[in-house]
């Protein structure tokens, strides 16, 4: 019996990357999964959950839109009912400067990243509340505890989503929904694949992650784990949480290796 096993999941986002590695993860949990993303790649991820026996639907589509969520919850309500939802789908932004910044492009930064999380928070809690049990765990970033890990767009919009998480675990307080958020450091995605992709072409890849304390980047694996457990029984007690996943980069301000021995 998987830590998941009877339990359906919807995961946005999981055409690539962190979520497609909880798709895959999520079911082999025991999770029938409903996965989304904007991309038609999420049939592959989908291809790829039941070539190693598990079970889900996937759904092309953009989850910042009320729509689009709520095929997500009724695909999950023919299944028995919503008991995880993992809202993880999000986008960089870019990193244009202060002063280039467009009204447009904050507008669409914090349309996917934050308003797209909220549908999805407000979706799976209404229909989780009334069962009084239920999973909600959301994508930040380290970049919403701090600057330097992102674009000003980026790192509000992950900055509200971990908000999010905060005022929801209060106003569903008693139901017996927990709601969390992880908080990635850089880790190896459709998102950041130009970074590692450029630091091998140069032979740079050794400086990725250079300055958190195990000095490399993750894989989304790592980050699905996490999301795993907050998703299942053994995070029972854990709620309100932004747990930073980011092999330590956020226990410290940055310094130059070797000057603080």
């Amino acid at each position: 019996m998987g830590k998941l096993s009877g339990r359906v999941a919807i995961i946005t986002g999981a055409a690539s990357g962190i979520g497609r590695a909880a798709a895959k993860l999520f079911s082999e949990a025991g999770a029938y999964v409903v996965i989304a993303d904007l991309s038609d790649k999420v049939n592959e991820t989908l291809a790829q959950v039941t070539a190693a026996g598990g079970k889900g639907e996937a759904i092309v589509g953009d989850v910042a839109t009320g729509a689009v969520v709520d095929q997500l919850i009724a695909a999950a309500e023919k299944q028995g009912g919503l008991d995880v939802m993992f809202a993880n789908a999000g986008v960089s932004g870019g990193l244009p400067g202060l002063m280039e910044l467009t009204a447009e492009h904050w507008n669409n930064v914090l349309r996917i990243n934050t308003v797209g999380v909220f549908l999805a928070v407000q979706a799976a809690a209404r229909v989780m509340v009334p069962r009084g049990k239920g999973s909600i765990i959301c994508t930040a970033s380290v970049a919403g505890i701090r600057s330097g890990a992102g674009g000003m767009p980026y790192s509000a919009s992950k900055a509200g989503v971990i908000s999010i998480v905060q005022t929801g675990a209060n106003q569903m307080a008693g139901s017996g929904v927990r709601i969390n958020a992880v908080c990635p450091g850089l880790t190896e995605t459709g998102m950041t694949q130009i970074v590692f992709d450029r630091a091998r072409e140069r032979g740079t890849e050794g400086k990725i992650g250079q300055l958190n304390p195990l000095r490399r980047g993750a894989v989304p694996e790592e980050i699905a784990r996490v999301a795993l457990f907050l998703a299942s029984d053994d995070a029972s007690y854990v709620n309100g949480q932004a747990i930073a996943v980011d092999g330590g980069l956020s226990s410290s301000h940055p310094v130059v290796p070797g000057k603080m021995a």
